[in-house]
């Protein structure tokens, strides 16, 4: 069983399919990982399952690694022993889960965007432009460049957790290329395209972070790195010179939009 505890996640579920299912019934998604290279004792631990969980969830992989055999389940050592009902953040990190909920809102206009998409005329444009112009200013440059510049350098980039969030950020910034590309083009099926994959990626990508990075995160950062964080967060707002008042009130400017088409 040690042996596959050490063993990349996506070769497991390539050679146990099976196990797939499993992960999926417990919340952690791991087929659709663009890098998969977690070892399953690294899932286990970074879910912050319980130890009741665990020892349920292994269960079950061990009858599919070994039909038919009695397997001891080995204890993995974790640092800590239940999953929180309720996520409390530190400040720094709670400021980054404030800002995706911005981006949420921008996200979940998406739709009404491609219903109402118009290429030909000015105002059709720029409303394209306008949803771009939030996406690369707030969520990219305003709120990743926290993460990538700040946040993650308190860890090691190499972990495949935060490989999997730097390719998040580079698939985000390639739809929004292409959909400018589409626009240059006037071509709606592929604005609308790249607009719904850019939307279907931000949501899955910020369930990622407010549910298993940053609790994972904050757990390990100690108290002086998250006095550090906050005052390194302060200062990168001043710089960009943005603040979340002017993007939300673009926010609500694009709600009311849509609702008076609406009625």
């Amino acid at each position: 069983m040690e042996a596959y505890l050490n063993k990349g996640i996506k070769k497991i579920i390539n050679q146990f399919p099976e196990v797939e299912n499993i992960l999926d019934e417990y919340g952690i998604g791991c087929a659709p990982c663009n890098v998969g290279t977690c070892l399953l004792k690294d899932i286990i631990e970074i879910h912050n399952l319980n130890t009741d969980e665990e020892q349920k969830i292994m269960a079950r992989i061990a009858k599919i690694f070994y039909p038919g055999k009695v397997i001891k389940i080995p204890q993995i050592k974790r640092k800590n022993k239940a999953r929180l009902k309720e996520i409390s953040y530190s400040p720094p990190i709670k400021k980054l889960v404030e800002e995706h909920v911005l981006i949420k809102r921008w996200v979940a206009l998406i739709p009404e965007v491609i219903k109402n998409l118009e290429v030909e005329s000015k105002e059709g444009r720029q409303l394209i432009l306008d949803g771009v112009d939030f996406i690369r200013s707030y969520a990219d440059k305003y709120h990743h460049a926290k993460e990538e510049e700040i946040l993650f350098k308190y860890f090691d980039e190499d972990l495949d957790i935060l490989k999997v969030m730097h390719e998040d950020h580079k698939q985000a910034r390639s739809h929004v290329k292409a959909i400018l590309e589409a626009l240059d083009r006037k071509d709606k099926a592929a604005i609308a395209e790249h607009f719904n994959a850019y939307g279907d990626l931000l949501n899955e990508h910020i369930k990622k972070e407010d549910e298993i990075l940053y609790p994972w995160m904050d757990k390990n950062l100690s108290v002086t790195q998250i006095g550090e964080l906050f005052s390194k967060f302060n200062e990168a707002d001043e710089q960009i010179g943005y603040s979340s008042a002017k993007y939300e009130g673009f926010i609500n400017r694009f709600e009311e939009k849509f609702k008076q088409k609406e009625l």
